[in-house]
């Protein structure tokens, strides 16, 4: 069984991911880790986000080792992840990684932005996750605000809407998946939520 995780950022999508994987006994990846990498990788060599061939010779040299950086978690990370998956041959470039791991005997649950659509066409069940964007901007806020009090809302928002736009070409909900709308949500009603859908799309 394949399970497709797509959504906005900071929707909640990957902590429902990782919790339905758990759930079902299923391996589970974020894909937006291999973005992150990429963009990791650009900022510590210096390169220019501008520099598409620099950031498609980095995810063609890509390495499951660089997933372990501790860094990927950070909000510089998740900005440099944004611009470098806006670079069409960047995501082509990874796609094998990601289509490998949904292959495995078994089945797997992945969660990004193109899992139903481009990754895994094939997946049984595909949820698309989304909230409000204050909605999300708060949640994100929350999250970091305790390592970085500098940080403002505000600012969150702004820079979530530029990443709305960035990401809109790749945001594309497969026609046969079922929206999760968490904006009311806390995570365990959005988890009993997703595992309803998933059990349905089971049953049939």
């Amino acid at each position: 069984m394949i399970i497709a995780v797509d959504g906005t950022a900071a929707s909640g999508k990957g902590t429902l991911a990782r919790r339905l994987a758990a759930h079902f006994n299923l391996p589970h990846l974020d894909t937006g880790l291999l973005y992150r990498a990429v963009g990791r990788k650009m900022l510590d060599q210096g390169s220019d986000f501008a520099d598409h061939d620099a950031a498609v010779a980095l995810a063609r040299d890509f390495s499951a080792a660089w997933l372990v950086d501790g860094r990927l978690r950070g909000n510089e990370a998740s900005v440099a992840a944004s611009r470098v998956a806006a670079i069409p041959a960047v995501r082509t470039a990874l796609r094998e990684f990601q289509q490998q791991f949904a292959a495995q005997p078994g089945g797997a649950v992945l969660d990004g932005r193109d899992i139903g659509t481009v990754i895994a066409p094939q997946a049984e069940v595909k949820l698309w996750v989304t909230a409000s964007s204050a909605v999300r901007a708060r949640r994100r806020f929350l999250e970091l605000s305790p390592k970085r009090p500098e940080l403002r809302e505000a600012t969150i928002l702004s820079e979530l809407d530029e990443r709305d736009a960035r990401d809109a070409p790749n945001m594309i909900a497969a026609p046969d998946a079922h929206l999760l709308d968490t904006s009311d949500m806390d995570i365990e009603q959005a988890f009993q939520a997703a595992l309803a859908l998933v059990e349905t799309a089971r049953k049939r």
